[in-house]
């Protein structure tokens, strides 16, 4: 129960070295908006041209919020209020993009209500009106097979939007698929600038964890760091996406299906000198997501380092990593990256499983696909759609390795976040490249 109470005290110390790079609620509520202006100037106009769409409409109602329409509230709007109704035009010929609400309300400083209720007071009329007199090409809603983030419109939107359209405005009905995975999977400028320091705070939680300040071997359980990551979060003033996990592999333990290692993970395991340690952690701050998986090595009475074997083991981890990567392309489908890299990682000998998903927006966005854990052989669908240009992409992945020396075989697994942009791939913050040590 002393040593516990020690643990737990050591825990609850440990959680003000990332306090300061974290924003005040104020602040952060300024840069929100800040990047939600710079979005609607930029990447809106980019991803209508893209997809030839001129018209965008966009249905929700409070607390049921379309996913597309929740990343275009304001900071201090927290939900959508009532039923709200946002229309984008796109006017090539004069490069205007207007942004319309039939609302009650502005929303914020960017999306500006056209809607008098006291002239016309039905809100479904008003937005009859609006699209017969801007005359669209094509009118876009929220619909996809492929992209749960872009299927936003609900049922009862949907049939009350179809009764207010004439059968030639029925006519010009589009999925508005390539908008919606357009705005989701685009990153700005200043995004970018604050997702590459959230990477770095999510590695440094990481580095925390795994280190004496929270681990004693024969002492702490795997849940014990679960928990210290969802509490140095939540202490820091961020959250995490997802619960976290850690998970042990060690000489005496056969090595886990795919399925137990994603799902069937056993808990509350005691931590031991010699183990290799995985972790599985995301930080959402901003609106931004990162999603990190880490290796470390607890070393033994004597030991400075980690042994050759997993030392080597993890290098062939990043040159999956390498193999992977260089097969990103610019109009590439993420089944074509797939099948390329993992036949890149057989013929060198390797052992490789890829399931890479984008990331920014949310944690599991919406964008190529390239491989599931159990789809090593692509994915239709999501797997079909292109690499585009400044996203970003967790690098998920792993390679299962031989160690004699345990007489087993071992998975290095790791994640990290990746950026595709006029200049290839790089890495938002750096990847893990030695294995971390706890040393006692």
């Amino acid at each position: 129960m002393k040593k516990t109470l020690i643990i737990l005290f050591l825990i609850a110390g440990f959680v003000t070295a990332a306090n300061a790079q974290l924003l005040s609620e104020r602040e952060r509520s300024q840069v929100v908006d800040q990047i939600l202006t710079e979005r609607f100037d930029t990447v809106l106009p980019q991803v209508m041209d893209r997809a030839d769409i001129d018209m965008w409409v966009l249905i929700s109602r409070e607390y049921n919020e379309d996913p597309v329409l929740k990343t275009m509230l304001p900071s201090t709007w927290l939900n959508a209020r009532r039923r709200t109704i946002i229309v984008f035009y796109r006017d090539k010929e004069t490069n205007t993009t207007e942004k319309l609400a039939i609302a009650r309300y502005n929303i914020g400083d960017n999306i500006k209500s056209v809607w008098d209720k006291e002239k016309q007071p039905d809100q479904w009329k008003a937005l009859a009106d609006l699209i017969t007199d801007r005359n669209p090409n094509k009118i876009a809603i929220n619909y996809s097979d492929n992209f749960g983030l872009a299927d936003g419109i609900v049922k009862t939107d949907y049939e009350a939007f179809l009764s207010i359209l004439s059968p030639a405005e029925k006519a010009k009905l589009v999925s508005a698929e390539p908008l919606a995975v357009g705005w989701l999977e685009t990153r700005s400028k200043t995004e970018m600038k604050y997702f590459r320091q959230l990477v770095q705070i999510t590695h440094d939680v990481i580095a925390d964890a795994f280190s004496a300040k929270v681990i004693t071997p024969g002492v702490t359980t795997t849940d014990d760091v679960v928990w210290y990551l969802r509490q140095r979060v939540t202490d820091m003033g961020a959250s995490t996406w997802f619960h976290p996990t850690i998970d042990i592999q060690r000489t005496d333990e056969q090595l886990e299906s795919h399925i137990t290692s994603f799902s069937n993970r056993p808990e509350g395991q005691v931590i031991q000198q010699g183990d290799l340690l995985h972790c599985d952690f995301g930080i959402t701050y901003l609106r931004l997501n990162t999603d990190c998986q880490q290796h470390a090595y607890v070393l033994k009475d004597g030991e400075t380092e980690a042994p050759d074997f997993l030392v080597q083991a993890f290098k062939d981890g990043n040159t999956v990593q390498d193999l992977f990567t260089k097969e990103f392309k610019t109009g590439r489908s993420g089944n074509e990256i797939l099948k390329k890299a993992l036949a890149n990682g057989f013929e060198a000998g390797l052992k490789p499983s890829i399931y890479t998903h984008p990331l920014g927006l949310y944690g599991h966005s919406a964008g190529p696909t390239i491989g599931m854990w159990d789809s090593q052989g692509g994915v239709p669908g999501s797997g079909d759609y292109p690499l585009y240009e400044h996203t970003g992409y967790a690098i998920e992945l792993n390679t299962t390795v031989t160690i004699p020396q345990w007489k087993k075989d071992i998975r290095i697994m790791l994640e990290e976040a990746g950026f595709w942009g006029p200049d290839g791939f790089e890495y938002v913050n750096e990847r893990q490249e030695e294995l971390l040590l706890v040393n006692p």
